[in-house]
């Protein structure tokens, strides 16, 4: 395996945070155990078109934030049996704009593709089938159930959060052979013991205090300030700290809505650290993205989940649930009453933090690096 030059490739699309998120986990993971591996990390997105591109990604982001309910409508619309004409045009589109992108996978002649969203996936499973490229590819699934959108042949292995998304591939046709239950990879910082302590000194947060995590999301979408408001008029002695993510104009509006607050705020944009923030925090108030909710857990960190987007977040959100390891919250004006509930009952937070370090499952992305490196040995590509 050393003498074989040809890199290992990690393919996401920008469509959201958490596949990037998945794929830098699962860069640390390989390159723990295959050091001597050339692995590069690629955005299969970077390499389309303009006009593919600001359609993909620009017009989930338009969808998610302005009409989310049609967001549902389309996640139940691609999950049903393949309707020939409307799959084909749909795949010649996304071809015709990604050529540049299959140029760059044969060009690189990988020895392994590791996939964390379906778009490259199905780009390989099409380019494998067409003889122009002869590599395993796997593909790591970032929410907690499935869906037929991530099914593409010939894809060697399936890495799934939950049994419940395993069993789902299968009635689509996968073998349960090639299906791994292996929970969602999160970076290592997340798996690691935290002293909740020596983390809140750290942080400068009062460590008497009960803390609250807002999350924007990393890029900074949803109702944050509505969300901020309403924690802001909570009556419980506690201490916010909100990240706004990539968008640097919600985290300015943020400071200025915070600007007179009597509770202590602390604003923040991007970070690197959200396994210190989210160690040091009595309750995390989210929407339910697949990587948020397995840092979350992993971190024993109970969840507020606020207005998940119909399809892959409400499925999230009910698996939180379904373990009671978080609590929901329909509508907008009842978080600040549902939090201050939560945090006036120790005996509750304590049973909810308990059930999320119970249901974390850490260790994923090395789980999912070992399977897939023993492909390598297997197949002698």
């Amino acid at each position: 395996m050393n003498g074989d030059k040809r890199p290992i490739l990690i393919l996401y699309a920008s469509t959201g945070a958490g596949h990037m998120m998945a794929a830098g986990a699962l860069r640390e993971a390989f390159r723990a155990q295959a050091p001597h591996a050339q692995i590069e990390v690629h955005d299969v997105l970077h390499s389309t078109s303009a006009l593919f591109r600001t359609l993909y990604a620009g017009g989930y982001i338009a969808i998610v934030n302005h009409a989310p309910v049609v967001m549902g409508m389309l996640y139940d619309a691609m999950d049903r049996p393949d309707r020939h004409l409307r799959d084909a045009l749909r795949r010649s589109f996304q071809n015709l704009n990604a050529h540049r992108t299959m140029r760059y996978l044969v060009r690189s002649r990988p020895r392994l593709i590791v996939n964390t969203h379906y778009l490259p996936a199905e780009i390989v499973a099409y380019l494998r089938r067409a003889r122009r490229l002869d590599c395993p590819q796997v593909t790591v699934t970032t929410d907690f159930e499935t869906h037929r959108i991530w099914v593409h042949p010939p894809t060697e292995r399936y890495y799934t959060a939950s049994e419940q998304g395993k069993a789902y591939l299968t009635t689509w046709g996968v073998d349960p052979d090639q299906v791994l239950v292996t929970g969602i990879p999160v970076r290592s910082g997340f798996e690691q013991p935290a002293d909740r302590r020596k983390i809140r000194q750290r942080c400068q947060l009062d460590r008497a205090r009960p803390m609250v995590l807002l999350l924007a999301g990393g890029f900074g979408v949803g109702s944050t300030e509505q969300a901020l408001c309403e924690l802001m008029s909570i009556d419980a002695d506690v201490q916010i700290v909100v990240i706004s993510g990539r968008n640097e104009k919600l985290r300015r509006r943020l400071e200025r809505l915070t600007s007179d607050s009597d509770c202590p705020v602390h604003v923040l944009g991007y970070t690197d650290l959200m396994h210190e923030w989210m160690a040091a925090a009595d309750l995390v108030v989210s929407k339910a993205g697949g990587l948020t909710v397995a840092e979350a857990l992993a971190c024993g960190a109970p969840m507020v989940v606020v207005n998940p987007i119909p399809g892959q977040e409400e499925r999230n959100s009910d698996y939180v649930l379904e373990h009671g390891a978080g609590i929901r919250v329909n509508n907008m004006r009842m978080l600040g009453y549902r939090v201050n509930e939560a945090l006036a009952d120790p005996v509750r937070l304590r049973r909810l933090r308990k059930a999320a370090r119970a249901v974390a499952q850490p260790g994923a992305a090395a789980r999912i690096a070992n399977d897939a490196l023993s492909l390598l040995d297997d197949r002698r590509v």
